[in-house]
This record gives C-alpha cells, structure tokens and sequence, in this order.
C-alpha cells in the first residue's frame, strides 16, 4: 500500500510517517473548490490537528488490560466445557469477565482515549477484537437467580458498557479506515502534507473496509441480553421471550463469527503478527463455545 501512496508531487521534506500520522488520525476532512474538476474534481485536506500520542506505558497497560480480559474468558469458557454446562462458578467469580463491572470500566476507558493510542501499534488493529470479547463474554455467560434485581442491574450496565464502547470504538477506527481510503485511492496534490485530489467523494470511514462497532451485531447482543433480563424477571409469555431470545442470541453469534472472519481477511496491513494473535484469540472463543454447546447436546441425549 506504502508505494501506491507516493505520488511525485510529494515535497522532498515530507516524511512518510509524518503522512500516515496525519491521515490515520484526521477527524476532519475538509473539501475545497477545484480548478482542476477533471484531473482533481474533489480536492480534501485534513482540517484537524493531532493532539500527539500518549507514552508508550499506556500501549502496555492496555495490552494487560486485553490480556487481563480474555485469560479469564478463556479459562471459565474451559471450565464450562469440563462441566458439561453445569454451573462451575460463583457469580462473584464472572464478575472478572471483561463485561463486568470491574474490567468493563476500564475497556471503556480505553476506547475512550484510544484515539492517542499508537506509540508502539496502532490500537484500532485490536480495538475491534476488543470489542468483540466483550460481546463474547456477555453471550457465553448467563448467570443470576431468578426476580434478583441485581441479576438485572448488572446485565442493563452491560447493556450500556457495549453500547458506549461500540461509540467509542468507531471514533478509534473511522478516523483510521477514512485515512486508509484517503491514502489508497487518492493521489497528492503537493498544496499541503494532507493536500490530496479525488475522483470520488470521501465518506467517513471510507468504502474499504465496511467493519463498525455500532453495528447489527452489536443491536443482536444488547437485543439477547435484554432479553434475557426480562426472561428472567417476567411470568408472562415467558416460552415466546426465550425462543425470540435463543433465535436472536445464534444471530449474534453467527454475526461475530463474521466480522472476526472478514477483519482477518480484510483488516490493513499493519502489525500482522498482533492482528493475529488476537482475532485468533476470538476464534478460540468462539470455537470453544460452539464445543461447549456440543457437549451439551450430547449429554442431554444421553440422558
């Protein structure tokens, strides 16, 4: 990608990180009149500046925090499978899920400053795989007692956890996925470091790559968890709340199993290795699942 981006109207003082900087962090992109409308219809240039990155102790943390999030998924998810479906852990114990209350906070966090988070790897390469594990924890686990108000609390801030960071997600990769679109299908103008000519519109986001956090995937998710609240805090048509509930939550699952595909497939070429390990950690899971209910299946027809 790199050498379709150089174009000779670059200015010998321009560096090429200098330029990646501009356009994967651009929240503005600002169109001009043209006194070239047919070699350069649409002339853009980024109206925003980068307030600069955070240090590299906070890409660390942040790698923790992920790492901190999925090793307990992991583990639970095996335990689950051990047990056949049984329950094997208190509540207290999920609440160390990355859709919890202790860890989902810090998620959010996260996401909310990710914009700045790319001093040793840029953070939308794993900020939708973060995302994703906290959908996958909040699927894979439904526990709580019956008319418990506590049950409901916490699955209403889950509810609102996810939809706050699918927000926040896609204010880390709009501004990245429009910048990639910018750079790949735009040639310079040499008027500015951003200066580029179009032959199409550039729309936020860009026509790259279609991944979103505020997606159907995440409505299908709040959707089943809503759901089960009132499935389990209701008397009433209880049958046709958990079989829309059951229909809705395979839909999300099906839906994760294709974004992580087509992120694999279709994600940029940057920092391969860590893309890599973690949407494979996201297959993981979600293989680990569809064991899980396997075994599940088996058992009761044993029985």
């Amino acid at each position: 990608m790199e050498t379709q981006i150089l174009h000779p109207a670059l200015q010998p003082e321009w560096n090429l990180e200098d330029i990646r900087m501009v356009f994967f962090k651009c929240t503005r992109w600002q169109v001009e009149e043209t006194l070239d409308p047919i070699n350069c219809p649409f002339h853009y240039f980024c109206d925003s500046v980068y307030p600069g990155n955070y240090p590299s102790i906070v890409d660390v943390l942040v790698l923790l925090l992920s790492t901190a999030s999925y090793v307990p998924t992991l583990i639970m998810m095996l335990m689950d499978i051990s047990k056949r479906g049984r329950p094997c852990l208190s509540q207290s114990k999920r609440l160390l899920l990355p859709s919890g209350p202790l860890l989902l906070p810090l998620i959010l966090l996260a996401l909310a400053k990710g914009l700045r988070i790319s001093t040793l790897y840029p953070l939308p390469c794993i900020a939708p795989a973060i995302l994703q594990l906290v959908q996958i924890s909040s699927l894979a686990f439904d526990t709580g007692v019956d008319k418990d108000p506590r049950y409901a609390f916490l699955e209403a801030s889950t509810i609102s956890g996810i939809l706050h960071a699918s927000v926040y997600l896609d204010s880390i990769i709009l501004p990245y996925y429009t910048g990639i679109d910018a750079l790949a299908s735009s040639t310079f103008s040499g008027e500015c470091l951003s200066c580029v000519c179009r032959k199409k519109v550039l729309v936020a986001g860009g026509k790259l790559i279609t991944y979103r956090g505020l997606s159907v995937t995440t409505f299908c998710v709040m959707g089943t968890l809503c759901l089960r609240i009132i499935c389990r805090l209701s008397t009433e048509s209880k049958g046709l709340s958990s079989a829309v509930k059951s229909l809705l939550e395979c839909l999300a699952w099906i839906l994760i199993t294709k974004d992580s595909i087509y992120l694999v497939a279709y994600s940029p070429p940057e920092q391969p290795l860590l893309r890599a390990a973690t949407f494979g950690g996201i297959i993981v899971l979600i293989c680990l699942h569809g064991l899980n209910k396997l075994c599940i299946r088996i058992t009761q027809w044993h029985r």
